[in-house]
């Protein structure tokens, strides 16, 4: 009697790390698709509310990661609106010499820069409650991404892990030639990282050649194949993508019915 295969064990992080993979990040893709329609700030603001929320609920993440998380999406939406506001043509609600804001342009920017946030908000509660080795177990047990290209990007993913210590275990021979600064400290200039940088690269070169042949002999592209450790499907996944279109879809319908919902009329 042979034992039942193992499965990912998806229990940490909160409710959303115990998600299917492939399903969150086929969520992902259709809010993002149906934000690329909508032109109005209320509905990607009303969007953001609910997404912000829902993340900081099923999710174990400190409010200052979450913030931290928000500075690049911030710094993009904001370059988006003032962009926008000062370049595109409408009515003049502000005018200083050459500088001029439309009516519009905040319309559209805010809702560009609105519709970056949920992007935002939804990625970093991705990133936070998904394990790269099960995202990749997932897609191609689900999703039937090919084993090529699986355990390709579980060897680079596994590469980008050990990089940290393949950097500390270089400036470290570096220090054993190189001379000490006189606080006992290690070189930090220009050119001793440049060298370190480039020992890195050729480390990672030559990992990567044994890696690949590595793969090579043991069948990678072979089919058919089997799954050992497989990355369960639930019915609370499911439930939680038809939670995640119902909430889109109402919020859209909504925002439609109070007169708020703009689409690419609102780019004339």
């Amino acid at each position: 009697m042979t034992a039942a295969p193992p499965v990912w064990p998806l229990t940490a992080g909160g409710t959303l790390a115990r998600r299917n993979p492939t399903v969150k990040l086929a969520l992902l893709f259709v809010v993002s698709l149906v934000l690329v329609f909508i032109f109005d700030p209320v509905t990607p603001a009303a969007l953001y509310l609910v997404a912000l929320a829902a993340i900081g609920s099923s999710t174990r993440l400190a409010v200052k990661t979450m913030a931290l998380g928000h500075v690049p999406f911030l710094a993009f939406g904001l370059g988006i609106l003032v962009v926008n506001a000062l370049s595109r043509p409408g009515r003049v609600l502000w005018e200083a010499g050459p500088l001029r804001v439309t009516v519009e342009g905040l319309s559209v920017g805010g809702s560009l820069a609105l519709r970056t946030l949920v992007i935002g908000v939804l990625a970093i509660g991705f990133i936070v409650s998904t394990d790269g080795v099960a995202l990749m177990g997932s897609l191609h047990q689900h999703a039937r991404l090919g084993s090529r290209i699986t355990y390709a990007v579980l060897a680079g993913y596994r590469m980008l892990q050990e990089m940290p210590r393949e950097w500390q275990t270089i400036r470290q021979a570096h220090a054993v030639r190189a001379p000490l600064r006189p606080d006992g400290s290690l070189p930090g200039g220009l050119s001793a990282h440049g060298r370190a940088a480039y020992t890195l690269l050729v480390v990672s070169v030559r990992k990567g050649e044994r890696m690949a042949q590595s793969l090579e002999a043991r069948g990678l592209g072979l089919t058919p194949r089997t799954v050992w450790r497989k990355v369960p499907l639930l019915r609370a996944d499911w439930l939680m993508a038809g939670a995640v279109i119902l909430v889109l879809g109402g919020i859209a319908y909504l925002s439609h019915v109070l007169g708020f919902l703009e689409g690419y009329g609102a780019l004339r």
